[in-house]
Formats: structure tokens, sequence, C-alpha cells
């Protein structure tokens, strides 16, 4: 039940995030019962209380998702397993896909309030709109001069991410591109997520019927036991 229960939230926040760009959707490594009553022990133990929660032990699909293109100079999408990075206003360095950019007041391109995306020299100042960025990172000014490349980090479709708000990533793993790596950067599109809906929806329609089944056991299982103590009492 509190798989299925971990099930169920895992597949709503991803259909509510189904048009976030740049995001990844949640998955849910299922514990074995003997594996759940060694988390209950270790609590027990350090509680002192026979209380049951349970973590959070999903992991986020990074496989690659479709473009959308809009034309806009601010709109990055990247085919490819590296990501942008984000300078956050916390001062910690985050990855992300989504690369729906704009320029804050000071003209430095960035990711909506999460912070300033990162170039191989820092923040990136832009100025305007009149800018071109290559299929390699490069961001050329109206002359058709690098001003900056994009700082790019390397994340294998496999890997454990730390997912910080919806569309921002924290990852412990070396991540520098490998020799042969192969990416592009689009300008003028940007990543959706990779969440499908069709697949959302049936997960969620399935997983309630499993969490109602297994509730109703339960309440089965205690009717049993009732009845067995009524029984033991009247012995």
């Amino acid at each position: 039940m509190l798989n299925h229960q971990r099930s169920l939230d895992a597949i709503s926040n991803n259909l509510t995030n189904i048009n976030t760009a740049g995001y990844k959707k949640d998955e849910i490594r299922m514990n074995t019962f003997q594996e759940e009553l060694i988390l209950v022990s270790n609590r027990r133990k350090t509680s002192g209380k026979f209380v049951q929660t349970y973590v959070d032990t999903s992991k986020s699909n990074l496989e690659q998702s479709s473009f959308e293109f809009t034309e806009s100079p601010f709109d990055i999408g990247i085919q490819g397993n590296v990501y942008f990075n984000i300078q956050g206003t916390n001062g910690n360095v985050y990855q992300t896909r989504c690369g729906q950019f704009e320029l804050d007041g000071e003209g430095y391109l960035c990711l909506n309030d999460s912070g300033r995306v990162l170039g191989q020299n820092g923040e990136i100042y832009i100025g305007n709109d009149d800018f071109i960025v290559d299929n390699e990172g490069n961001i050329l000014n109206e002359n058709g001069e690098v001003i900056e490349r994009l700082r790019l980090s390397y994340i294998p479709e496999n890997a454990d991410v730390t997912k910080v708000g919806n569309n921002l990533f924290s990852y412990d793993g070396n991540m520098t591109i490998p020799e042969g790596e192969k990416y592009d950067i689009i300008q003028g599109c940007f990543e959706k997520s990779n969440v499908d809906a069709n697949k959302e929806i049936t997960s969620l329609m399935e997983t309630q019927r499993l969490f109602e089944a297994s509730s109703a056991v339960l309440k089965y299982m205690d009717t049993i036991n009732g009845r067995a103590a009524s029984e033991i009492i009247k012995l």
C-alpha cells in the first residue's frame, strides 16, 4: 500500500508538470516487504516508537524529450546527455534542461527566478536580444563575434540526480563531457517535459485499483483479527 501510495503521488506530480519545460518524470523504486521491515525497524530504534512513515524513493527519468519550436532566440534546446548550468540565487550551481531563458534587469541571461545561466567565464551578459547560439554552444553577437560559450555538464541518462524544484537538478558524479560525446545546441526551441499523458493516466488507474485492492485485503484481515479477539475473550 505504501508503494502504491508513492506511485500515486509521483504520477500526480508528473501530470501536474506535463507542460513544465525541461521537466523529467519521476518513477518509483519499489521496495520489497523485507526492505520495508528494515525501514520500520531502523525508525523504531532511533525514535523509540513504532510509527511507520516513508521516505521518497523516486528516481527522475532523464530520457530525452521532444522540442517545441518557437523561433525565440531565448529558447534553447539540447539534443544529447548534456545540461545547462544555472547559478542559483543561493549560490549553488544546478543543472537543467529547461531552456526557456530571458534577460534579467541587468542584461544577464537567466532562467526566470532560478538564477543566471553560466558560461565558461561565469554569468553570461547579453544586453539585448540580438545574439546567436551555434550548435556547439558558442554565443555570438550581431557582428558574428563569439562573446561567450555555454557552460555545459554531462549527466548519464541512467544517473541518480537530486531534483530541486521542478526542473533543476543536482548531480554528485563527474560532469565532464566525455571525449566523443555527441550533442547539439538548438536555438529557437525548448525541450518539453518527457511525461506521456496517456501512459501516466493508464498507470494512475492501474495503481489506484491496486491500492484499493490492498486496502480491501487489509480491512478483511482486520475483520478476521477482530472476530478472533472476540472468540478469545469468550473463552
